[in-house]
């Protein structure tokens, strides 16, 4: 496995340099892909991975209550994208130790173990990684999934690799999933009943900042205070389009309406922010300027300030969910009170969407047409929309606690140090 991992090394290298020519993050810091970095952080602590910005966010909570349990335990938080690292270093700063995680080559994961030496490893989601794995077992590091998530196209994909799955989920000390069904997906990969809890989604629990309403309003009094506001956020390529032409249709009845436009990527905000010139509208970025009631985009060209610019909407359509991505957290919007509109693909998402869309919250639609009347329909109708964001956020409050659960088998771990091979 190792052998051929290596061999395809230059082609992943090349992958970055290509990705670098948008993003020049992905050039920056090739060694700790490889294990290789200076700890200048206390080792003995506790490991937590996640792949991308939406699992960081979704990880800070979880983050912040280890930092309060385990006071004299180090942590260090590895993520695999720039966005994602950026995240932590901007939330937690020099609280945890972070770096890159390692590319999936046995000698990568040795050097990166002697390098932190950690109790235990928490990976969020499902992040599945043979050498990772099988140096944690050779080190006797005890591995927990948390916030464990196999939608049944993945399953489908890992059961074409059974022997290895079933070997990876017995390195696995405990799977704590996200739902039944996801828990009878890992089951049926080959984990140990004995080694899964259901403990819900972690993504319920996410943090607002105190006072976000307060900004938001501030936020609304300069866009106008009674200019109708539409969010679309966290787009991909392909989305975009969609989005502007509903917002033609919507601009029709609402000529005042305003749009605030967050691609997911930061290298496509520039491109982005050209395309919706071409079709005529005029364009404020954030990171230079406030809108003016002249203004018809105001594009979200900065990171950290999703949850201020959902509070500062009346409707939030979330991205990743017109392209087959699986979309993307439509908690976020939910939390601060926003209805929810999101397109057909949201696999990543189905429990959710079906919690939100039962209570009234969320909307599910095809094409620019119907996510244009979509928005019309809540920007007419302002109680109807009202009660729709309050029971958005009942669902969110409603479902809270998966965190304190996780801390709790996180902490079980640690004590009895019980990875599979002890």
């Amino acid at each position: 496995m190792t052998l051929l991992f290596t061999l395809v090394i230059p082609v992943v290298l090349l992958r970055l340099l290509y990705k670098s020519i948008k993003n020049p993050e992905y050039r920056r810091r090739w060694l700790e892909r490889f294990g290789i970095f200076k700890s200048t952080h206390q080792k003995g602590g506790i490991w937590v991975h996640m792949v991308s910005l939406g699992e960081a966010i979704a990880a800070v909570p979880l983050i912040r209550k280890l930092q309060n349990q385990f006071p004299n335990l180090p942590i260090t938080v590895t993520t695999s994208t720039p966005t994602g690292s950026a995240k932590v270093i901007n939330t937690f700063g020099t609280q945890v130790f972070h770096v890159y995680f390692p590319y999936d080559l046995a000698w990568s994961f040795d050097q990166f173990i002697h390098n932190i030496q950690p109790k235990i490893l928490v990976l969020m989601e499902t992040e599945l990684w043979p050498n990772c794995l099988w140096a944690c077992q050779h080190h006797q590091i005890p591995v927990v999934i948390m916030n464990g998530r196999l939608s049944p196209r993945s399953m489908i994909g890992y059961l074409r690799i059974h022997f290895m799955t079933r070997q990876m989920l017995g390195c696995v000390a405990k799977v704590a999933a996200q739902s039944e069904a996801d828990g009878a997906r890992f089951i049926k990969l080959g984990l140990d009943p004995n080694h899964l809890e259901v403990t819900g989604n972690i993504k319920f629990d996410l943090s607002i900042k105190a006072g976000i309403k307060k900004d938001a309003e501030q936020m609304r009094e300069i866009f106008g205070s009674t200019r109708p506001v539409w969010i679309a956020a966290s787009t991909h390529s392909g989305e975009e389009a969609i989005v502007l032409d509903a917002f033609v249709e919507i601009r029709n009845q609402f000529k005042d309406a305003l749009l605030i436009l967050v691609p997911r990527h930061p290298e496509r905000f520039e491109s982005v922010g050209l395309m919706a010139q071409a079709r005529g509208f005029s364009v404020v970025k954030r990171s230079n300027h406030l809108p003016n009631l002249a203004t018809d985009i105001w594009l979200g060209d900065t990171m950290g300030e999703l949850l201020l610019f959902y509070a500062a909407s009346d409707v939030a359509f979330v991205g990743g969910s017109f392209v087959p991505i699986g979309g993307h957290n439509t908690l976020e919007p939910a939390a601060v009170d926003v209805p929810v509109i999101v397109g057909p693909h949201v696999h990543n998402f189905v429990e959710i969407t079906k919690f939100l869309s039962e209570a009234g919250a969320l909307v599910q639609v095809q094409n620019s047409t119907s996510l244009a009347k979509a928005v019309i329909n809540w920007f007419a109708h302002p109680e109807a929309r009202k009660q729709a964001g309050m029971s958005g956020k009942k669902v969110v409050e409603k479902n809270r606690g998966a965190v304190d659960k996780m801390v709790a088998i996180i902490q079980n771990e640690i004590a009895t140090g019980s990875s599979p091979n002890k």
